[in-house]
């Protein structure tokens, strides 16, 4: 399925019209890079990665908004590039950061619908057929497996947590968080952006996380 196509999810929904809908999950992607210069890289970042989500909520939408005595969840995929936004793939990172926007509006828009919610899944390093390209067939040991992830979103989930944002075997949870914290730095303290990865930045950022009470 092209979720980047709306007429193809109108397909989907024709398909399932008689068939209660309590669980959807928007979690394609996929993580080109390309140039500044060339104007379908971002295109079809954006297409598939936002536009995916857009296609996918617009058009299920409706069954989750009215009101309904059976427990209703809605999961979109996010990154830890959409939060942090490491250097490198500009269109990947802004793509995600969207995401997670429009899953915080949608979680905020649905709050008066008591039997529905509304989850950000951002998986840490997991081991998957496309880690290494897919070349890698081995496990890395700081990597989780997909089981790993998703019991870590049930219980967040059970715990009605909205952000379910997922460790891994080499990425602890408070680092994780203190990563945040000194993303968001940048603007409070008006830093260049992306400081922790600026040359005159890497040895206060590793400071201050090291030294950071949460």
């Amino acid at each position: 399925m092209d979720v980047s196509s709306l007429p193809a999810w109108t397909t989907l929904s024709n398909k399932l019209s008689k068939t209660p809908l309590d669980l959807l999950m928007l979690n394609a992607g996929i993580g080109l890079k390309g140039p500044w210069t060339d104007n379908e890289y971002f295109h079809k970042i954006f297409d598939t990665n936002f536009f995916g989500v857009v296609n996918g909520v617009n058009t299920f939408y409706p069954q989750f908004a009215t009101p309904s005595q059976e427990r209703k969840a809605i999961i979109i995929t996010g990154s830890k590039q959409g939060i942090t936004n490491p250097p490198g793939n500009a269109a990947y990172n802004a793509s995600k950061s969207a995401v997670k926007t429009l899953a915080e509006h949608l979680s905020y828009d649905l709050r008066e619908q008591s039997n529905v919610s509304v989850h950000l899944l951002v998986p840490g390093w997991t081991f998957t057929g496309l880690t290494g390209g897919g070349a890698t067939k081995t496990k890395p040991d700081g990597a989780w497996d997909p089981s790993q992830v998703a019991d870590y979103l049930y219980q967040e989930m059970k715990d009605g947590k909205f952000y379910a944002i997922c460790p891994d075997n080499d990425v602890s949870t408070e680092t994780d968080r203190k990563r945040m914290l000194w993303s968001v730095g940048d603007i409070v303290y008006e830093r260049q952006p992306l400081s922790r990865w600026r040359d005159e930045y890497k040895d206060e950022a590793a400071k201050t996380m090291e030294n950071m009470k949460l």
